[in-house]
């Protein structure tokens, strides 16, 4: 295919059919670099050129729709008293006819920030909710080396009792419980499951370390538990639809006022933001005045202004 019909061989043919050439990357593209740069170069123009352009002007949002189609992301998302969202809620569910009886569940928005860089730590808590919505009972153990007490606490309904035997077990993923509490005797022989069993390891703040055995079995038993999941969002179930409205109130009112309890007062709210919903409802955004506990900034703030009147003709005397 190289060669004319007639016999005629071009010049030096032979030489470049039996020398293969290899040809460098730089010596058959001797631009491919120089283009390379100057593209850099431009998207780096680019890039400066975008930093420098201010933001564009984000139309602010309205407050109200006038009619009933509208595109959400147009308005704020409205915000509804807690007794007028419940009642939202049970109509919700006449209307799509699904369970009366599905839970009502909220997600509840930290801020976790103190001062400067420090925040507030992930925590769990269980609290006694004034109105109980389903009959599971939580499986408690207890920790006990004295027959009286470990018969007394059978009788108040331990799930499992026991000593210093049951710590290979849990160890081995053998025995498991919703909860652990222990008597102060028995204490310091159970500090190889610190690391295990983390934040269910018996304590005196968690009121699972202590003599009264009935009491403790009675709360832990009874108790609802949540916990803070992604950094600052706790989402848990408070109640079913079909409660009394006031006690689905009263449900939620007492799981944000411990909530309420993990920040010091004299920071902002650890509640900004709480949504309610059920197992098959849209959520609602609630207002939080008249859910975040009130009294303790009302006092500091009682006591700040005495404290600025005390101040006062101190500051003049010493201004004269």
């Amino acid at each position: 295919a190289l060669a004319p019909r007639c016999g005629w061989v071009l010049p030096r043919l032979e030489q470049r059919l039996a020398a293969p050439a290899v040809v460098s990357t730089a010596t058959a593209r001797p631009y491919a670099a120089a283009a390379k740069t100057a593209k850099k170069d431009a998207q780096r123009t680019r890039q400066e050129k975008a930093k420098d352009k201010p933001p564009p002007r984000r139309r602010p949002l309205m407050t109200k729709p006038v009619d009933d189609v509208y595109l959400t992301w147009l308005y704020r998302r409205p915000s509804y008293d807690l007794e007028k969202a419940v009642e939202m809620l049970k109509k919700f569910q006449e209307l799509d006819f699904t369970h009366p009886k599905q839970f009502v569940y909220i997600n509840v928005f930290l801020d976790m920030a103190l001062q400067k860089k420090k925040k507030v730590d992930p925590f769990s808590s269980s609290v006694t909710l004034p109105h109980r919505f389903t009959d599971e009972v939580n499986k408690v153990l207890v920790f006990t080396e004295n027959e009286q007490e470990a018969e007394i606490a059978r009788e108040h309904g331990a799930a499992v009792v026991g000593g210093v035997e049951l710590i290979k077990w849990i160890l081995e993923d053998e025995v498991q419980a919703d909860f652990y509490v222990a008597v102060p005797a028995i204490i310091p022989k159970l500090i190889p499951l610190r690391n295990k069993l983390k934040r269910k390891y018996p304590s005196t703040r968690r009121n699972s370390l202590g003599s009264d055995i009935p009491k403790m079995l009675q709360f832990f038993r009874e108790c609802h538990e949540y916990a803070v999941e992604d950094e600052s969002i706790i989402k848990t179930r408070i109640a079913r639809l079909d409660m009394p409205t006031e006690h689905i109130i009263a449900n939620l009112k007492t799981i944000i006022h411990d909530i309420c309890t993990f920040k010091p007062s004299t920071f902002d709210p650890i509640v900004w933001r709480l949504v309610i919903r059920s197992s098959t409802s849209e959520g609602l955004l609630l207002n939080l005045d008249g859910i975040l506990p009130q009294v303790e900034k009302v006092e500091e703030e009682g006591k700040n202004a005495v404290d600025e009147d005390q101040e006062k003709p101190v500051q003049e005397s010493v201004s004269t």
